[in-house]
């Protein structure tokens, strides 16, 4: 099986997106440890609860895909349903595939996404709105983070060098100094 990192790397944002999905799977497991009580934990400044912010990231990442439905054929998700951590991370994973196949089309990063709704038009090129999901992924991630912090949790590392580390997509190398 193809992981995220080797389905997503030769693309130049590879690696940006294959980091947004590992980062979020890895919170989401790391929130699984977690009591129900725990999960309903509002944090003032951050979106909402632990769960609420989780599920809200991965309905977005899906929304954002959603602007590609000759690629990605995906449906969004709704808004309402309770989905649970395990539920979130078969979506989160299902996000990555079709992820992968947006970033593998080639299409030109200034290409038009228009997208419209009652009395209203939006543009943004390509470029500038695969911009947006990385960052939008980061904001809620460390607002979930900052709540992990609160119930006295140390948050995963899901920085992009600890995705590096974790995924071989970098290394260190020490070379011994003369005489040691």
């Amino acid at each position: 099986m193809t992981t995220i990192t080797e389905a997503m790397t030769g693309s130049l944002l590879g690696d940006a997106f294959a980091h947004n999905v590992w980062a979020t799977e890895r919170l989401i497991d790391e929130c699984a440890t977690l009591t129900e009580e725990q999960l309903d934990t509002e944090v003032p400044g951050t979106y909402g609860s632990i769960i609420s912010t989780l599920r809200h990231l991965v309905r977005a990442d899906r929304w954002y895909l959603t602007r590609y439905p000759d690629i990605s054929q995906l449906p969004e998700l709704d808004e309402e349903a309770p989905l649970s951590l395990d539920e979130l991370r078969t979506e989160m994973a299902a996000n990555a595939d079709a992820w992968t196949k947006v970033l593998a089309t080639g299409t030109d990063p200034e290409a038009d996404v228009p997208e419209s709704g009652d009395g209203w038009e939006f543009h943004a090129p390509l470029g500038f709105r695969l911009a947006q999901v990385v960052h939008h992924g980061t904001d809620h991630r460390s607002q979930v983070c900052t709540a992990l912090t609160i119930l006295g949790r140390t948050p995963p590392e899901i920085d992009v060098w600890a995705y590096g580390e974790a995924t071989g997509r970098s290394r260190s190398i020490v070379e011994a100094r003369p005489g040691e």
